[in-house]
């Protein structure tokens, strides 16, 4: 199918950002006879790797089913552990064909984006078990391999994280609706390579200002912590832009929102944490944009915050 202007202009830019991304964690590139071997080892893992992935995250996070009233039926192990699979196949096969992390990045992005819809249609809560059984089979595979192909192989691991916790066909489809010139995709265009600059910086920031915080993972400042802590920066972005462009909150209101109601408890990641980290957010973006251009996303921010706020949650704020 042909991407209009405006959309591919959409894709580019999350090009450049993912790219930006890979060049400042780049390390050893790897033949093809050595891909190849890499791959094949962890093809013969991969459904071993995803059973295991499936009992760490029912372990973690199944009571919730019961507490948060979701139908069960929604939750098919089977079902999922075929996505999975299917999905990490055809990654191995692209890493072994040589196929840049990059472009697999964009590749990859209709395949995940129909997955990624098949759940939050029947319920968006439900995409928690399935964005972190995929996480956890990656990190799973990534302990199966050699430890000097892990960097090279992560990226494409990141890829299928980025696609699945950030709403990016939503965003996609979005933009396609708007002008090339819009004053939201001038922006966009904007912000969406500086993303992970962004929450790297606003990370490292919530860690100088909360240095001995523990999360269910570990402390904040180690290396698993601080890697899904910028990841979830990053989706408080994707779905900025997802209400901009939408001109409403409902995307937070029945995706973002419920997942970090049900997730964050679990991982014990504290409220006043998440608005902390939104205050930054509304430093960095707003320090970006021209003040016609920071509007909308100005007041998206603010019923974020009041979202997440103690006014919402006045018995779970404060640090034990």
């Amino acid at each position: 199918m042909p991407v209009d202007t405006k959309t591919q202009a959409f894709y580019q830019a999350w090009a450049q950002r993912y790219g930006d991304s890979i060049n400042r964690e780049a390390g050893p590139r790897f033949m093809g006879d050595e891909r190849k071997a890499v791959a094949e080892t962890l093809h013969q893992a991969l459904r071993r790797v995803s059973a295991e992935a499936w009992v760490k995250t029912e372990a973690l996070i199944a009571k919730e089913v019961v507490r948060h009233q979701i139908n069960a039926d929604y939750i098919d192990p089977w079902s999922i552990s075929q996505d999975v699979c299917q999905v990490y196949d055809l990654t191995l096969q692209q890493y072994a064909k040589g196929i840049q992390a990059e472009r697999f990045a964009v590749d990859i992005a209709r395949q995940i984006g129909r997955i990624r819809h098949g759940y939050t249609a029947q319920d968006p809560r439900v995409l928690g078990f399935v964005s972190m059984q995929f996480h956890y089979t990656g990190q799973l595979l990534l302990g199966c391999t050699p430890p000097h192909y892990q960097p090279d192989l992560e990226r494409y691991f990141k890829a299928i994280d980025d696609h699945l916790y950030l709403p990016l066909q939503r965003a996609y489809t979005a933009a396609a609706t708007y002008a090339y010139h819009a004053l939201e995709l001038k922006a966009l265009r904007r912000l969406i390579p500086a993303s992970s600059a962004i929450a790297y910086k606003v990370v490292t920031q919530v860690l100088t200002a909360f240095p001995h915080y523990h999360s269910w993972s570990g402390p904040l400042d180690s290396a698993l912590v601080q890697a899904s802590s910028v990841r979830d920066v990053e989706m408080f972005q994707a779905y900025l832009w997802v209400c901009v462009l939408e001109g409403n909150a409902i995307a937070v209101q029945q995706e973002l929102f419920p997942l970090c109601v049900m997730l964050y408890p679990v991982l014990n990641v504290r409220w006043e944490l998440v608005n902390y980290m939104l205050l930054l957010l509304e430093h960095e973006l707003g320090r970006r944009l021209e003040p016609s251009q920071w509007k909308p996303f100005k007041s998206h921010l603010e019923a974020l915050k009041g979202m997440f706020s103690a006014t919402v949650f006045p018995n779970q704020y404060g640090f034990a």
